[in-house]
């Protein structure tokens, strides 16, 4: 096959070496060098898609939109093959972190991907592509949640974001194409995700408080007080885990709260449950823990009210304290 009447070959063995040492750097977190010796494969093979494909990831993981863009776009003209090619997954990416929504469809359906609409479709890609995992913040305080996917590049967070990760109930994050782990609800397995970027922040403050709630129907009256006004609560009492990063990025069941025993994966104080650890207490066999730490996402002018009519339908069983905004 001959590009731009230039025969395609094999990369030399000095290309190969180049990469592999630059890809070992990238691994160390050492992007200028990195960098440096991509730029000197792509001289050595300036015909050969990988090289600016290489470069495009560079770019893409320095957050370097434009630069991630430009090689990309280079990568795609230089494939010899026009279906599933990970470069246009890649450009897919690139162009929705940059809101290029031409582009970012055109990406997706030289991947393979059917879009609605048509080519002539303005503004951001709409999908139903149901809910999914999301790993927040992955090189800091990581944290899994639940989220709804926009489009193949995009996940709106569902759950309520513990305030350690900086991401709020609401937000939409920009994810990367190759999962680290599943997590395993009902029978079936779902992929993780990676965050690489704030794409949509969130106006809606995260609280935490603490519940006095007697029985489980008490926490989740609140739960459904809560959804009825537009917003999230959350019982993280029950529906937080502490993982070490080798079981977070495996296959992992969803804990749901109704296990009667310890899990062997969570890595926190089963003396001390909460946010900050995890022990499963269900109603079949575990006794109930009254005092629960609930998780909230509503505007600061509705929070109390919402805490004070739940309570109130319910004075005998229900009591809050300790109302706090986290994030």
């Amino acid at each position: 096959m001959r590009i731009f009447h230039r025969a395609r070959h094999r990369p030399s063995a000095t290309w190969r070496q180049t990469t592999d040492r630059a890809f070992t750097l990238i691994g160390d977190g050492r992007y200028e060098d990195a960098g440096a010796l991509l730029v000197m494969a792509a001289d050595l093979e300036p015909w050969l898609s990988d090289s600016w494909f290489n470069l495009a990831l560079l770019h893409k993981f320095r957050r370097d939109w434009e630069q991630a863009r430009s090689a990309g776009l280079r990568a795609v003209a230089l494939l010899d093959r026009s279906h599933g090619a990970p470069d246009w997954w890649n450009l897919g990416i690139t162009a929705t972190a940059l809101q290029d929504w031409p582009l970012a469809r055109r990406a997706w359906q030289a991947y393979g991907l059917r879009l609605p609409g048509g080519p002539a479709v303005d503004g951001p890609i709409e999908l139903d592509l149901g809910t999914t995992p999301v790993r927040l913040s992955p090189d800091g305080e990581s944290e899994v949640v639940w989220g709804r996917r926009l489009d193949p590049a995009r996940i709106e967070v569902l759950s309520i974001p513990l305030p350690s990760s900086g991401r709020r109930w609401g937000e939409v994050v920009l994810h990367d194409g190759a999962p680290h782990g599943e997590r395993v609800a009902d029978g079936v397995a779902y992929p993780v995700f990676d965050e690489i970027e704030l794409w949509a922040p969130s106006p809606v403050p995260t609280w935490v408080v603490l519940l006095q709630a007697a029985t489980a129907a008490d926490r989740d009256a609140l739960e459904k007080t809560v959804a009825d006004a537009g917003y999230a609560a959350e019982d993280w009492t029950s529906s937080v885990r502490l993982l070490c990063r080798t079981c977070s990025e495996s296959r992992m069941a969803i804990d749901d709260g109704h296990t009667a025993h310890h899990d062997p994966h969570d890595d926190g104080d089963p003396l001390h449950p909460g946010h900050l650890s995890h022990l499963s207490q269900g109603s079949a066999g575990g006794p109930w823990q009254i005092e629960r730490e609930c998780g909230i996402a509503a505007p600061a002018g509705l929070v109390r009210s919402l805490l004070e009519r739940w309570a109130a339908a319910s004075p005998a069983t229900r009591a809050y304290r300790d109302l706090e905004e986290v994030c």
